[in-house]
């Protein structure tokens, strides 16, 4: 077996794994969830799926990174590959290459705003806005959409990104310990106290406009967090709650098993995995869910407020926050605290992403870190042109739903299959306790065997009523899925909208690039078999 890295410590692998966790969903998609979803009632099936699909799939992802990595495999082909032992292991585990990589191309572009952002704060270049039309004008001219008073060319998103990247890559190209391990040693104390600091002063405005009393803190925690009870009846809010918990703790990537494969064989992964994921959880849920939205009720009042937390994640980031920190004394402080936090979670998961395909080329071509980090980072800054020059045509989107949405799951419900039939609940739990440092109560050993049926039901109902619309509308048909009360139960709508072909050749694009990576794991393992190092 080749040399590998190996972490420096053990709580430089929390904070590596709680840092490509922890991103702009825990600030942004969390809060505006909740705040569609019932409120604090959203809380109850969000910590049921907390329990029944986050937990046990991060013991699952732990277990199975660590080993593999006793293989010298960090990546899902091979680790796969050892758990199976069966030919066609390695290219499934093709999903855990091409998640990671597709989300790669376009997250250091999002990235890039945060930083853009945090830049315009201190310089004061949106500080005169105070209507959300204008600054979404803004965002859209930055972005290169549209030509305005504020931005005329692509020049200053284009420069943030090139800036974004090549900070990505220096990280990357140190290594382990002396690249991800150390920025995020630093990065996620500073985005735990950074995200307390605004949590605080957010909590402490009071009632910022006397003229109505009723836009206060109390009344903006109780807007964000009292439960509607009614909501629970409804299977969108349950289906939502879990969506969250399998996206914000990076589930499907296959980034947290290459972080776990670099664990000694009896390191502990028990208590490691768990402090990882309930540091997601004080992220998302006591920092996330006391920023946004409470600071958006203050100064927008309920209606508004609600209104943008259905538009989404980019409307609430960059259209309303902005608003909202102008209003603050020193906003432009605030702003560019807000935003260069936002940028530091970005880059302590944009790093995650690259350390899969990084691991793939060290254990199963035999290449150095500097090596793979340098052809990497050359295919990866091509291919982001993409998303940046198709923005508007909606490449980045698509790179968003392939990678982000679709085959994470899929990926997720692999592995879990995978750790179940070949390695068992019970192994596995043995494996998971292995140089342990907590004894977790065996009662949730069960949890494996829920875990494949609930996420397998969550993968059925968004494959019928979310995917299957996304694929064809491409194609000139615009489709709607949806329940109802009585039989057949489902009703279809569909009617001729205009053909993206531009879509089509990103498709065939992402096709083509799943070809690839299955071409390198054949050529990977034949070298591998012809120098007598594979069976």
């Amino acid at each position: 077996m080749q040399n590998r890295e190996k972490w420096g410590s053990r709580i430089g692998i929390i904070l590596a794994v709680a840092g490509s966790a922890v991103g702009l969903g825990n600030f942004l998609r969390f809060p505006g969830q909740a705040c569609q979803n019932g409120g604090g009632a959203f809380m109850i099936p969000y910590f049921i799926s907390f329990l029944l699909l986050g937990i046990p799939l991060c013991w699952i992802e732990w277990t199975l990174g660590r080993y593999g990595g006793q293989f010298s495999h960090g990546s899902l082909p091979g680790i796969f590959d050892s758990v199976t032992k069966k030919k066609w292991g390695k290219y499934v585990g093709v999903l855990g290459l091409f998640v990671p990589l597709v989300i790669f191309f376009y997250y250091t572009y999002l990235e890039s705003w945060c930083l853009g952002y945090s830049i315009f704060s201190l310089v004061g270049k949106y500080s005169h806005i105070s209507d959300p039309k204008e600054m979404s004008g803004f965002l859209s001219a930055f972005q290169g959409l549209t030509k305005n008073s504020h931005f005329n060319t692509l020049g200053i998103a284009y420069g943030c990104f090139v800036l974004t990247f090549v900070v990505n890559m220096i990280v990357i190209y140190k290594g382990l310990a002396k690249g991800i391990e150390f920025i995020c040693k630093i990065a996620v104390p500073i985005l735990i106290a950074g995200g307390l600091f605004l949590m605080i002063r957010i909590l402490t405005l009071g009632t910022p406009d006397p003229s109505k009393v009723d836009l206060n803190v109390t009344n903006a925690l109780g807007f964000m967090w009292n439960p509607d009870f009614a909501a629970l009846s409804q299977p969108k809010v349950w289906l939502a709650a879990a969506g969250q918990i399998f996206f914000t703790l990076s589930v499907g990537l296959g980034a947290i098993m290459t972080y776990a494969s670099y664990l000694r064989k009896n390191d502990d992964i028990a208590l490691s995995s768990t402090t990882a994921a309930g540091m997601n959880e004080l992220f998302e849920v006591v920092i996330g869910g006391s920023i946004v939205i409470p600071a958006a009720y203050l100064f927008l009042g309920p209606e508004l407020t609600l209104a943008t937390a259905q538009k989404g994640v980019f409307d609430l980031g960059f259209v309303t926050m902005p608003i909202v920190l102008n209003k603050i004394p020193f906003g432009d402080i605030f702003g560019f605290y807000w935003f260069f936090l936002l940028f530091l979670a970005g880059i302590t998961s944009s790093i995650s992403l690259m350390q899969p395909i990084i691991s793939f080329l060290e254990d199963e071509f035999g290449w150095n870190r500097h090596k793979s980090a340098l052809a990497l980072g050359i295919v990866c800054f091509v291919v982001a042109h993409a998303c940046i020059f198709g923005l508007g045509a909606g490449v980045l989107d698509e790179f968003d739903f392939w990678g982000g949405t679709l085959a994470i799951t899929i990926c997720a419900f692999v592995e879990v299959m995978i750790f179940i039939i070949y390695i068992g609940p019970k192994r596995g739990w043995e494996l998971l306790h292995r140089g342990a440092d907590i004894k977790i109560p065996d009662i949730f050993r069960y949890l494996f065997y829920i875990t494949p049926f609930y996420l397998g039901a969550i993968l059925l109902y968004w494959a019928l009523f979310n995917w299957v619309p996304w694929i064809v509308k491409p194609f000139g048909i615009d489709m709607s899925i949806g329940w109802i009360n009585k039989y057949p139960w489902i009703n279809i709508t569909q009617k001729v909208c205009e053909k993206n072909p531009l879509i089509l050749y990103t498709r065939g694009g992402l096709l083509l690039l799943i070809a690839l990576l299955l071409a390198m794991i054949f050529t990977a393992w034949k070298l591998k078999k012809n120098k007598g190092g594979a069976k």
